[in-house]
Order: C-alpha cells, then structure tokens, then sequence
C-alpha cells in the first residue's frame, strides 16, 4: 500500500543572483538528499528575479509526527545547512507547514 502524503513542509531562502548558481548544487548536495531519505517527496524550486534568487524546497509527509521525528523536534524550526549564512541573504525563521487539501491524484 502506498502511503499518501497529507502534509507539506515548505522551506524558502533567498540569495543574490551573483552566488545562486554556488548555492543551487550545494543545496542539491546537502540540503535535498537527507530530505530524499525520510520524505514521501521532494521538489525543489528556483525563481531568478532581477537582483536576487529564491529557493523553495517542498517535503511531503504522511503526517506530522513523521516530520517530527526527521527534525528531532519541532517541525517548523529551521535546521540550516553549514554554509547558509555564506550564501543567503537573510537565515529563514520558519518553515510552512501546510495540510494538503487536495492531490491531483484524487482528481483522475
């Protein structure tokens, strides 16, 4: 049986143009795996706009206390990634967390 995902953790984080194509693979190469690992699902998202890039990374969980127990407690707390303050240009305070009210899923 497959399990559907009925949570969505969402992370945002904005950088200048100049350093997000240094920090797209780095956040490819640490942020995303440990995600891949625990997850239903994973996307990641990039908007370059005229002076700064923004990030979005959506997770996809079964329920709540999945992702608690991934982020070993508080799921909207934000665990940064070692070279975050290199690269962004302010740490996020918090992540999303939204329940899934619909999944194209159901409409097929």
């Amino acid at each position: 049986m497959v399990t559907k995902p009925t949570i969505a953790r969402i992370w945002r984080g904005r950088t200048r143009r100049d350093v997000a194509n240094s920090y797209e693979p780095y956040l490819k190469a640490e942020g995303i795996p440990p995600l891949q690992q625990v997850a239903l699902g994973v996307q990641l998202f990039r908007e370059d706009r005229e002076e700064e890039t923004w990030f979005t990374t959506i997770s996809y969980w079964p329920d709540i206390e999945a992702m608690t127990a991934f982020t070993k407690g508080d799921p909207i707390k934000v665990h940064h990634l070692d070279r975050d303050a290199e690269f962004l240009m302010e740490l996020p305070e918090r992540i999303e967390i939204h329940r899934i009210l619909v999944d194209d899923q159901d409409l097929r």
